[in-house]
């Protein structure tokens, strides 16, 4: 394993961390918590210091899972939480992944990050993120005062803004970075360069200290290299209700970049070196459902870099996207030039992860 600090902090993460989502949400299939800590303490065994978890993730299961992880041994790892839904007080039955009631008012705020550390069993969370950010929260000075003064308390060490649901928020993207935000959570990965690129280059052009964790870098486990035209996923898996030909799709594009594969190293392995010669890019999040998994991707940064060719000839398979041609993206979040507030509000969104 390997290791990145963040810009300005003296908070250092493993290059690969390790997502709570697929643990405590019921979204990737189920498992118990005596699983997940099984596999967390595998996952700090292998050099895996670096958790990122959510106060809505099965209204605050994952946070209890590092708990019970992790306790007794705190100083070791890096507790990275997100907060601004209103799952305390949410009327009815939550369905699958859709989006709740969000709350950014001090006051919630607050309340949120005491709860998150009573369930964390800590005094302190190391990266308190913005769960599904709009523009609105973005550019709220009272909220991001908020968050320095949390720092100020001792109770976080940094704050960042994770981007969903799904993928899109080019301009929260790019507006993350010019307010500085310490971090950005964002998907991006081979197959889904767009528009994580473009929040990347927005950051060096603006010359911001804006650090990233990537989620999603296997596009949803197609970068595994692993699924035939024929996978058949369970009915608890989110993938089932993808349209069908997303998994065709997805595996023509898979084919093309075989080339990737090498003595040493997977193809799953080569998408995180991807991501990883990006040197904004802190943390890469891979989804982790069992041992075999976490052992491929803890190892990937002790595999092969990618080489210039590689990197060469998988910007010329992107200009054809990778063999299919043409696809229309489905994008949320603000995704043109705002003109100002009131007219950023960004499209509903229906699944965050």
């Amino acid at each position: 394993m390997k290791y990145r600090t963040l810009p300005n902090t003296n908070v250092t993460v493993s290059e690969v961390g390790f997502g709570l989502w697929t643990t405590s949400t019921g979204w990737w299939g189920e498992n118990s918590d005596d699983d997940a800590v099984a596999l967390m303490h595998e996952a700090l065994d292998l050099g895996v210091t670096t958790f990122d978890a959510a106060d809505t993730y099965g209204n605050g299961r994952s946070e209890e899972q590092l708990a019970k992880a992790f306790a007794d041994r705190r100083e070791r790892v890096v507790y990275a939480t997100k907060f601004g839904y209103d799952w305390y007080h949410h009327a009815g039955e939550r369905k699958g992944q859709n989006e709740i009631e969000q709350d950014f008012s001090p006051e919630f705020v607050r309340y949120a990050l005491e709860q998150s550390l009573r369930r964390l069993q800590t005094d302190y969370v190391d990266i308190y993120q913005m769960h599904n950010a709009r523009l609105e929260q973005v550019h709220d000075g009272a909220l991001v005062a908020l968050l320095e003064q949390f720092k100020a308390e001792g109770k976080i060490r940094t704050w960042g803004i994770a981007l969903g649901p799904a993928i899109g928020w080019l301009w929260e993207g790019i507006e993350a970075a010019r307010v500085n935000a310490p971090m950005v959570q964002m998907i991006w990965n081979l197959l889904e360069q767009f528009p994580g690129d473009e929040m990347v280059a927005a950051a060096r052009e603006l010359d911001a200290d804006t650090a990233y964790f990537i989620r999603v870098p296997h596009s949803s486990g197609m970068l595994e290299g692993r699924y035939t035209a024929d996978t058949v996923f369970p009915p608890t898996d989110h993938r089932s209700h993808r349209p069908r030909q997303w998994l065709i799709n997805g595996v023509r594009k898979v084919e093309t970049l075989r080339f990737l594969e090498a003595p040493g190293r997977t193809l799953g392995q080569a998408a995180l070196q991807w991501l990883l010669a990006e040197p904004r890019v802190m943390t890469v999040l891979p989804n982790i459902y069992d041992a075999a998994q976490l052992r491929e991707f803890a190892a990937a940064p002790d595999t092969p870099a990618l080489t210039a060719a590689e990197l060469a000839r998988i910007t010329e398979l992107r200009k054809t996207n990778f063999g299919v041609g043409p696809e229309q993206g489905r994008y949320k979040g603000t995704m043109s030039p705002p003109t100002d507030l009131a007219q950023a509000e960004p499209a509903t969104a229906t699944s965050p992860g």
